[in-house]
C-alpha cells in the first residue's frame, strides 16, 4: 500500500492481500483523522458482505471468494465518545459465475484487494462527527 496527502485528501493505492477496511482505519490512525469519508473502486479476491436483521439486532454475513470487480466503495469513519474509530461501508461487487455477470452489495465488513485498489479518503475538515450508540437499533450513528 502507498497514499498520498493531496490538499486536505489522501488518494491511497491498496496492494493484493491488503484489507481495505483495516489499511483506511491505520491510515485514519498514523495521520491522526478522527472522522472522515472515503470512496473507492478496484479488485478483490474476499468480501465480506452484512445485512443488519433489526429483529435480531445483529448483521448476518455472507462471504463471497473470487474475481470480484469493487464497483463502488463508499463509507465513513467517525470516533466514538472513548476515541476509538469505527466505520460504516458500504459496497458493490461484480463477478462472473455459471449464469453470467453477477452482482452482490451491502453493508461491508471487510474485503481483501486480489490486484489493486484505488481509494480517496476525504478527512472532516474543521471538526469532526462522533459516534453515538443508539439502544433501540444496536448500532451506532453520526453524532455533532
Amino acid at each position: 500500500m502507498e497514499y498520498k496527502k493531496i490538499g486536505e485528501n489522501y488518494y491511497i493505492r491498496m496492494d493484493r492481500g491488503d484489507m481495505v477496511v483495516s489499511r483506511i482505519l491505520d491510515i485514519c490512525r498514523s495521520e491522526g483523522i478522527k472522522s472522515a469519508i472515503f470512496s473507492g473502486i478496484g479488485g478483490c479476491s474476499l468480501a465480506q458482505i452484512q445485512t443488519f436483521i433489526p429483529e435480531k439486532g445483529e448483521f448476518e454475513t455472507e462471504e463471497v471468494k473470487g474475481m470480484l470487480e469493487l464497483v463502488s466503495l463508499t463509507g465513513n469513519v467517525v470516533t466514538d465518545s472513548d476515541n476509538v474509530l469505527h466505520h460504516h461501508t458500504h459496497a458493490i461487487f461484480a463477478y462472473k459465475d455459471s449464469c453470467g455477470h453477477q452482482t452482490i452489495g451491502g453493508h461491508l465488513k471487510e474485503t481483501t484487494v486480489l490486484y489493486t485498489a484505488e481509494i480517496e479518503l476525504r478527512p472532516t475538515v474543521g471538526g469532526f462527527i462522533g459516534r453515538k450508540y443508539n439502544e433501540e437499533t444496536g448500532t451506532g450513528f453520526w453524532e455533532f
